[in-house]
């Protein structure tokens, strides 16, 4: 199944159960705790469908975050990402951070260019999506609801004034996190345990990033461990699992206003987006204690 957050004329949102070949959604009624654990497996009848269909063509895809729900990003995952950036062994551990519901980009919209940074990036990922808590579930990959895309935009030049890495300033921006255009359920991809999905990322219809999410360094269930032991995930959460290689950081060429982005991931579909103007600070914020280029 295919599950997407739509927008009406209005501004109403609400989940629907889409084919878009056939342009057809239909409403779910049912709390997105109720039907997700079901959905995840292929039951329709835990979501409660409405029975007039909609057009999906009619509706503005939105970003498939539940309400109240946390987005995380996982770090240092693809060893060819790593070592053509000049690491050249596997980290012991990954990296986590937590990203704004601010920094949520819907399907189509513009991706915001920040005024603190000169060198914004892009990241193709495979994103989890939670169903259930982890518990003591022996499989934590059995707790997810499917998985969607995710372009983890990233301010490569945050902290070089520190030294050190600054990952609020790089990963936790204003519209920087597309996500979408929907999920697609476990049962559709596979079931629980590591995904092999094959990844690519174009910009303006040339092909930066391709890989297969069997590279991740940590498998899918030790992610979400990781993160669980330390912040308990909840039904809607989001994970975003690394980056492979092919980013704007291995050879300069960062993202520039107007860009195209294209994200795909096989099996699941195709997130695309813009970049827009770069924004320009008023002369009394654009100081270097900021932490970025002066502008």
């Amino acid at each position: 199944m295919k599950l997407a957050y739509a927008e009406e004329d209005g501004g109403q949102r609400f989940w629907v159960l889409v084919d878009p070949v056939s342009d057809l959604a239909l409403r779910v009624r049912a709390p997105f705790e109720q039907w997700a654990p079901g959905a995840a497996s292929g039951d329709v009848a835990a979501l409660d469908l409405a029975p007039q269909p909609l057009r999906w063509s009619t509706l503005r895809a939105r970003a498939p975050v539940n309400p109240g729900a946390r987005v995380f990003g996982v770090g240092l995952n693809y060893l060819t990402h790593l070592t053509r950036l000049g690491r050249k062994e596997a980290p012991p551990h990954t990296i986590a951070y937590i990203k704004p519901d601010s920094a949520i980009v819907h399907p189509g919209d513009a991706i915001q260019y920040p005024a603190i940074t000169a060198q914004l990036d892009y990241e193709v990922e495979l994103v989890a999506v939670v169903a259930r808590p982890l518990e003591d579930t022996p499989q934590a990959s059995a707790c997810l609801l499917g998985y969607t895309i995710g372009n983890d935009v990233s301010a490569r030049d945050a902290g070089k004034q520190l030294g050190s890495l600054d990952l609020f300033t790089q990963k936790a921006l204003d519209r920087t996190a597309p996500i979408g255009p929907w999920i697609a359920t476990l049962d559709e991809l596979g079931g629980p345990g590591q995904p092999q999905f094959d990844l690519s990322l174009t910009i303006n219809g040339e092909p930066r990033q391709q890989d297969n999410s069997r590279q991740m360094i940590f498998p899918l269930d030790e992610l979400l461990n990781y993160l669980d032991a330390r912040v308990q995930l909840r039904p809607g959460d989001l994970v975003f699992t690394g980056s492979t290689c092919g980013v704007g950081l291995e050879d300069g060429r960062f993202l520039q206003p107007g860009d195209h982005i294209v994200a795909a991931i096989a099996g699941i579909g195709e997130l695309h987006n813009q970049v827009g103007a770069r924004r320009v600070l008023a002369p009394a914020r654009a100081v270097g204690r900021l932490g970025g280029p002066l502008t």
